[in-house]
Parts: structure tokens; sequence; C-alpha cells
């Protein structure tokens, strides 16, 4: 196991000679509000990635951002849910996480750093900073423009700072992004049929960053 983990903290130490300098501190779109993070966290991390991914991943390299709405609750509470290490309804599961979560007001909260290990997505979470979003209550696609805007932001932001990151999907696209290579389920079965962000908005970020570089799928 040690030699595992060894082995991905190697190849994530590889990586950063080849992430550009961080962009200046005026330049950041969002706010530090980090979720509970201890030694617990850690060994859940292990344990849940040494069965799904068949290696030790505490930290990623960023290839790809996913896009994600919460589907319930505000700021707040979606802040709180996040922040418990182990699921609340599974003790001793790891808990539901991502990166960066997105008020309806385009207020930008970042939940831990964002090479940190997030279980957002299943199959990608080992390679995949995840945005969550507030909204899609009841599956509606009721996502601001002000949303819309502030992960047009973070996404630049992120992709200059980790030049590694080349696909941005929406949860739904889950099954289109394996054209990426990326995808590693160790567990027979285990998926789960998503549709968020919706196309609406994967259509809006698409059209804003066309130019970037970035890979995007069709709807």
């Amino acid at each position: 196991m040690g030699k595992v983990f060894f082995h991905c903290a190697l190849i994530f130490c590889a990586a950063i000679i080849f992430m550009s300098s961080p962009a200046q501190a005026e330049d950041v779109p969002f706010t530090d509000k980090f979720i509970l993070w201890t030694e617990h966290r850690d060994e859940l991390i292990d344990e849940y990635t040494l069965k799904h991914y068949g290696m030790i991943c505490r930290e990623i390299i960023p290839q790809a951002v996913v896009v994600h709405w919460t589907a319930f609750g505000t700021l707040e509470s979606n802040w709180k849910f996040f922040y418990a290490e182990e699921m609340p309804d599974d003790e001793g599961r790891l808990n539901v996480a991502s990166q960066f979560i997105v008020d309806r007001d385009g207020t930008i909260l970042r939940l831990m750093p964002e090479t940190k290990f997030a279980r957002h997505i299943i199959g990608y979470n080992h390679c995949a900073i995840g945005i969550e979003n507030v909204g899609g209550y009841n599956g509606r696609e009721d996502l601001t423009e002000a949303q819309l805007a502030a992960n047009v932001r973070l996404i630049k932001w992120l992709h200059e700072k980790y030049p590694t990151i080349k696909y941005v999907f929406g949860h739904y696209q889950q099954g289109k992004a394996r054209a990426s290579g990326l995808f590693i389920e160790n567990v027979p079965g285990y998926y789960a049929i998503k549709t968020d962000p919706g196309p609406k908005f994967m259509r809006g970020l698409r059209e804003e960053l066309e130019g970037d570089g970035l890979i995007f799928y069709d709807e």
C-alpha cells in the first residue's frame, strides 16, 4: 500500500513542473472556506481510491473540470453537508464533496485546495476538479447567469494555473467523457445516472470558453 501511495505522489510531484505559476492573489476569483480535514479523511480517501482506482491518491493532477448542481439547499446548507468527513447516512464511507461551490449570485467558495482528492463523480475523481452550483431544484435547469459567469472565471483561472486541464464536462456527460481515456472504475456496476448541470448551462460554458483550447462534449 505504501508503494502505491508513493507512486501516486511521485507522479503528482513530477507534474508540478508542467504547471504554470499561481495567478496573482488579486486574480483569485474565490474565497476559502475549507471543510473539515483530519487524518480520518485521509484514511477514508485511501480506502476509497484503493478500492475504486487500484491506487491510493490523496492529491490529483487536474486533467478535467466537472460541473455539477447541488439539487437542494443553499450555499450554507450545502457547505455544511460537505463539511463532514463521512457520509451522513452511511458511517464509515467517504463523504461526497467538490473543490468549489458557486452560489446563485456568483459567489465562489473553495472548499479545499484544488489538487486535493474529492469524491464528486464516479470514475474521474482521481483527475478531476469539481464545481458545484447551488440550484437544479427538482431537476430544473435553473442555474443563473451570475453562476455561468462565475464558472467561466473560475475555469479560466484553473486552466491558466494547471495547463494539464484539457476537458470540461457536465456530470450528465460522464459517459461521453470516457472518450478522454481518463475513466477508471474497478467496482463492477458502480454507476449513477445524472442530469446536472443540464445542457443549457454546458452550452453557455462552451460558448464562453471555446477559444481557450478546452475540450467539450456534444450535449
